[in-house]
């Protein structure tokens, strides 16, 4: 069965630091990304990462950084300097090809992990 499994999410002060982790099983991917979604807002681009390069969502550029532990097959999004409009549900998927940032060139989609960041 092929599975993305986000854990890490939290509640944090604004300037604080979360992981968040996409743990894959069932096969390997080249590349998985990051979205979230806030309350009454669509969902959006947050982060991905290929073999060889990452991507990011210029709200978040230079405050998070996506990385990944393939012997784990596992993906992470280091999120640091949080901002109340941070908080939202964050996903994890996997890339088909196409634009890094269209929701629909992603599949194996995860449950989410919520993230709220307190001002």
């Amino acid at each position: 069965q092929v599975q993305l499994v986000e854990s890490g999410g939290g509640l944090v002060q604004a300037g604080g630091s979360l992981r968040l982790s996409c743990a894959a099983s069932g096969r390997t991917f080249n590349a998985i990304g990051w979205f979230r979604q806030a309350p009454g807002k669509e969902r959006e681009f947050v982060s991905v990462i290929t073999g060889g390069s990452t991507v990011y969502a210029d709200s978040v550029k230079g405050r998070f950084t996506i990385s990944r532990d393939n012997a784990k097959s596992t993906v992470y999004l280091q999120m640091n300097r949080l901002k109340p409009e941070d908080t939202a549900v964050y996903y994890c998927a996997a890339f088909k090809g196409g634009s890094y940032r269209t929701i629909t060139n992603y599949e194996y989609w995860g449950q989410g992990t919520q993230v709220t960041v307190s001002s």
